[in-house]
């Protein structure tokens, strides 16, 4: 048994990040809970072997976001420039392809460029996550803990993890802030008493961004398309990738990433091995043969993810609307409030999302005097 006077259920980026902030207040009386092994959540990079990645790599390829933008997204880009983190500019430079028949040519017509211009990590998304694990107490974070009840009896609320080997662990906090999707804290967690009934619903129907996606890479020595007048961004409406997008590292492979338009639960039944030959099939349609041997090539299907999607998120769906983050009465009140990314107001889903989400939910402690103590 376990007491702490703050839980932090999830240790991607609004996890670690709310962390980060206790320590900056000067508050160490806190445990972060992950249920996966390494930490993270949806940010996910790997490396040009195809493992992966924890951050701090030479080169590093994304299969969760990618992109962030500091021109208006100003919170997360403060953030990665404390931290010292090198960006750079997602390559647009160059003619898009888009792709309507299975046997006609593509077309091949001006690209689109994003202004202000969308962002990359040198390293991939998850020198981000590096880098605030390293600020923060590492006696504080415990993975490979899944949290699977929270209950309250009236001056504490009681989390009961279980690991791999279904080792029980019981942790008592005063306060709780759900890092993880609303529908998938909804659906995994037993909360005793019940949530209320409307808040509960809501949870249950905010879709959780990149659950329901798969994301596939291919790594090649050079950008070779650049050299024909290319940006490596395609659009299909055959697939089985719809959005192609330049993937490649500044100083180091080339690589092409896509999302799938083909619906989770068709990916489902369909081995990976003959996803991957089809990737590589559309990609000889498109840039030539020479995008038919990649070095390596990988998929990443969020959909499979059981720490990521339900049984409800096999739809694609866009960003949805944030629900509330807390319960406004009942025993719930004051003891959980949600902070993951789709708890963001502005940017619900993104990686912006989720640190608006932490800021505000740490913040909502301090105002509160909760966080009051003498551990400041």
């Amino acid at each position: 048994m376990h007491t702490t006077r703050i839980a932090i259920v999830g240790g991607g980026l609004a996890g670690l990040y709310a962390a980060y902030l206790l320590e900056q207040q000067g508050i160490s009386d806190f445990v972060l809970l992950e249920g996966r092994d390494e930490l993270g959540g949806r940010i996910a990079s790997v490396t040009p072997e195809g493992k992966s990645a924890p951050g701090q790599q030479p080169e590093a390829f994304d299969m969760g976001p990618s992109w962030f933008w500091p021109g208006f997204q100003h919170a997360l880009g403060a953030l990665v420039e404390s931290l010292g983190i090198v960006s750079f500019a997602q390559f647009e430079t160059g003619d898009m392809l888009v792709e309507r028949t299975l046997n006609g040519t593509p077309v091949r017509m001006q690209g689109f460029v994003n202004t202000p211009p969308s962002m990359r990590l040198k390293g991939g998304m998850s020198v981000l996550i590096e880098a605030l694990r390293q600020r923060v107490d590492a006696q504080r974070i415990v993975t490979g803990q899944t949290v699977e009840r929270l209950s309250f009896n009236g001056e504490a609320v009681e989390l009961l993890s279980e690991d791999k080997g279904g080792l029980i662990q019981r942790y008592y906090a005063d306060h709780v802030l759900l890092a993880v999707p609303p529908r998938l804290a909804e659906q995994r967690i037993t909360f005793s008493p019940a949530l209320p009934v409307s808040l509960a619903h809501q949870w249950r129907h905010t879709a959780t961004w990149m659950a329901p996606h798969a994301k596939y890479v291919a790594l090649f020595p050079t950008p070779f398309w650049r050299e024909h007048g290319l940006s490596g961004e395609a659009r299909s409406l055959i697939g089985p990738l719809g959005e192609i997008h330049d993937a490649s590292d500044p100083s180091g492979h080339g690589a092409l990433f896509g999302f799938f338009s083909v619906p989770a639960s068709a990916r489902k039944n369909s081995r990976e091995n003959v996803l991957r030959q089809r990737c590589r099939d559309q990609l000889i349609r498109l840039f030539g043969p020479q995008a038919g041997t990649p070095v390596i090539d990988i998929i990443k299907d969020w959909a499979v993810e059981p720490l990521t999607a339900t049984a409800s998120d096999c739809q694609l769906g866009e960003h949805s609307t944030p629900p509330p983050a807390s319960a406004l009465e009942g025993p719930w009140q004051h003891r959980l409030t949600g902070i993951g990314s789709e708890w963001g107001q502005q940017y619900p889903g993104y990686l912006a999302g989720a640190i608006e989400a932490a800021e505000r939910g740490v913040s909502g402690l301090l105002a509160s005097g909760q966080l009051l103590s003498a551990d400041r």
